[in-house]
């Protein structure tokens, strides 16, 4: 009566549940055209987004989300006239990819050409494709078909007429429904203006940083005494340092500006794409490193420096300004590593970048520099020039290598040359344990003088460095590492904890076990296709999957994902990982992951025609996705569901949820009702 009673509570909330559900449409398309002249017409696809959705550009690189697509079905009534033209797109970093990803958030509009080889009205068919994600959810591919119904080039239309707008059939798979247990989290205008800001400050930091080598630093007081004995008039000597200040900001700023200019927006974009630049970049950071040391030094010819020490001499404002230049010159093999990095970092972002990122860098050395022309008294509080200087730049020299290697991230997947996790990690540790050494006086560099004894200042910073290399090494075995997670391939080559669990298992009564597939039924369908994360095995087909729990007696953790999803990748890195939440998906359920973008032909037997949209689902992903939609009124992913052996809802569904402790009273929730349920 019990059992009962609870499974009729579990049918009313799954219902309740369901009439709650409610389809959104985050990505609405819509088509026209616009005739260009007596025999051609643009054709237009544009996307009206929704706040909060963003839909994936056509140039992402191989191995990441679903890119937008169009394909114009063959005719002999036309001929394409060029390439699609596409918006202009927001690139961001994704972590969990790994690489920059290229989107638009709140519209945008396609153009293709075509030219019309027909006297008579024809159409322009074809499909289009796209995937759309938010911050917490994404949607497995979406397909639209389109027809543009045109006049033929004998139509007296002029040139210029009102567009002709297109039909568009049925759209293959529904969006995503919303569930009452997600969060919907309203998502700020993604353009660059943080992250403008964001990278000013980091390169105002990096100046503040460079005025601490040994070329720049000594250079303050020679500057000041030079602003003070030039001029006897203290407002004159002021006003000169201003200008001094200003032309430190003006030369760097200006070298920003050159950059933009000669490679332009769409190159500064594309350049981080490439494997090729990617791995020039990390050339350079180790160039640096070296040159940092003291393996050589980057001279720029002597005639130019003293061409520029000449006209200072001059005096007046002139003389200020190439008292900046000369400042520039002289400093160059201590900053161009610094230069270098912004101007490298600042390739990866918008065409702003390369002039905010030099801004930022000399607005630190136009302030130090112009206020102590100020007040010259400060001076005698500055610590004296010394080996600290040399200490600095090799402590910098640790760190460009470690942050260069993120460089190799894209070559390392290009190319395939299988550089694992812990290879990445392996060459923090040794470069942050050299490092702590250095700062203890253990090691020494050409340049360096003998360390009597340790200050405070190295001693912290040694501690730093040691603690830092304690928390790189669980990485090693497997442990995700969030805080450095951007800068390290995805997957582990191998995880001490899925050894342990594969040697110390113990088979409980009535589980069966494969040689290759332990605490599983059978060898699941489709295994050449999917795999889980963490050493987690699973099924990927939902009726061998069912038939195993039953035979388990086991619960089921049905898990809707897909490939390109980004927010599925961040679960499992971020929450999966947890020591908890694994050991129970490890052994207390029986794992069915459905994806929904596969896109493999299953065979004819296999074929359903949904219910939901009466059209016939011939691949694996349209078929996961249909069974989504119609079983349970959702179509976001992540998505996962707790069932007993007949299908039933054990607990209410959860999606994209960060909070592990919150995660873990999911599966809880699950497991008990599920015990309750067979008592």
């Amino acid at each position: 009566m019990k059992k009962l009673i609870s499974i009729t509570l579990v049918f009313l909330l799954t219902g309740m549940f369901s009439v709650s559900a409610q389809i959104l449409k985050p990505v609405k398309w819509s088509f026209d055209t616009k005739r260009v002249n007596d025999s051609e017409y643009e054709l237009l696809l544009k996307a009206e987004i929704d706040r909060s959705w963003h839909v994936y550009a056509i140039d992402i690189p191989e191995g990441g989300p679903i890119p937008t697509s169009f394909t114009f079905n063959p005719s002999e009534n036309y001929e394409i006239v060029g390439k699609l033209i596409t918006p202009e797109a927001i690139e961001k970093y994704d972590k969990a990819f790994e690489m920059d990803l290229r989107y638009y958030d709140d519209g945008a509009v396609f153009r293709q050409r075509i030219r019309m080889l027909s006297d008579k009205p024809f159409e322009v068919t074809g499909e289009l494709e796209f995937m759309a994600c938010d911050d917490s959810r994404c949607l497995p591919p979406e397909y639209v078909e389109f027809a543009f119904s045109l006049p033929g080039a004998s139509s007296v239309e002029p040139a210029g007429a009102k567009p002709t707008t297109a039909t568009i059939p049925a759209i293959d798979t529904m969006p995503l429904v919303s569930t009452p247990e997600e969060t919907i989290q309203t998502v700020p205008d993604r353009r660059d203006t943080s992250s403008l800001w964001a990278f000013f400050f980091i390169a105002l930091g990096v100046g503040f940083i460079g005025l601490l080598t040994p070329c720049v630093y000594p250079m303050i007081p020679m500057t000041v005494t030079f602003f003070m004995n030039a001029s006897q008039n203290k407002v004159k000597a002021k006003t000169q340092a201003l200008v001094f200040g200003f032309s430190i900001i003006f030369i760097y700023t200006f070298v920003g500006v050159l950059v933009s200019a000669i490679f332009g927006a769409d190159t500064i974009r594309q350049v981080s794409d490439h494997w090729i630049t990617n791995l020039i970049f990390f050339l350079l950071f180790a160039t640096f490193a070296a040159s940092f040391f003291g393996l050589f030094e980057f001279v720029l010819p002597s005639w130019l420096t003293n061409k520029s020490d000449q006209q200072a001499d001059k005096g007046g404002f002139v003389g200020a300004f190439f008292m900046a230049l000369t400042l520039v010159l002289v400093s160059f093999s201590c900053t161009a590593p610094f230069v270098g990095g912004i101007l490298v970092e600042a390739a990866t972002g918008q065409v702003l970048n390369p002039i905010v990122g030099m801004f930022g860098f000399s607005l630190a050395f136009a302030i130090v520099f112009t206020l102590f022309a100020f007040f010259p008294s400060f001076l005698s509080k500055m610590p004296k020039s010394g080996g600290w200087l040399n200490s600095v730049k090799v402590v910098l020299a640790f760190l460009i290598l470690a942050i260069g290697m993120k460089y190799l991230l894209v070559p390392n997947q290009a190319l395939g040359w299988g550089i694992s996790r812990e290879v990445y990690i392996g060459i923090w540790i040794v470069l942050f344990t050299l490092l702590g050494f250095y700062l203890l006086g253990k090691i020494r560099f050409v340049h360096d003088s003998p360390v009597g004894y340790i200050s405070v200042p190295r001693l912290f910073f040694a501690i730093a460095a040691f603690s830092f290399t304690f928390y790189l090494f669980p990485g090693l075995f497997g442990a995700p590492l969030k805080a450095v997670s951007g800068y390290l391939p995805a997957e582990s080559s191998w995880d001490l904890e899925e050894i342990i669990r594969e040697n110390t298992r113990h088979l409980g009564a009535g589980t069966a076990v494969t040689a290759d597939y332990p605490g599983l039924c059978e060898e699941p369908k489709h295994a050449s296709l999917f795999s889980l994360p963490h050493g987690l095995k699973g099924y990927f087909d939902y009726e061998q999957g069912m038939a195993c729990a039953k035979k388990l007696n086991k619960p089921v953790f049905l898990d809707m994902k897909g490939h390109a999803c980004t927010n599925c990748k961040v679960m499992e890195k971020n929450v999966w990982a947890n020591r908890e939440v694994l050991r129970r998906l490890q052994n207390d359920f029986v794992i069915i992951a459905l994806y929904v973008d596969e896109k493999t032909e299953l065979p004819e037997s296999e074929w359903i025609t949904s219910t939901f949209d009466g059209k016939v689902k011939k691949t694996i992903g349209r078929k996961n996705t249909d069974f989504q939609i119609t079983r349970f009124g959702v179509n976001a992913q992540p998505y996962y569901v707790i069932l007993d052996h007949d299908g039933n809802m054990l607990n209410n569904p959860i999606a994209f949820e960060l909070n592990v402790d919150r995660y873990v009273q999911f599966l809880d929730e699950g497991i008990a009702a599920f015990q309750n349920f067979n008592r």
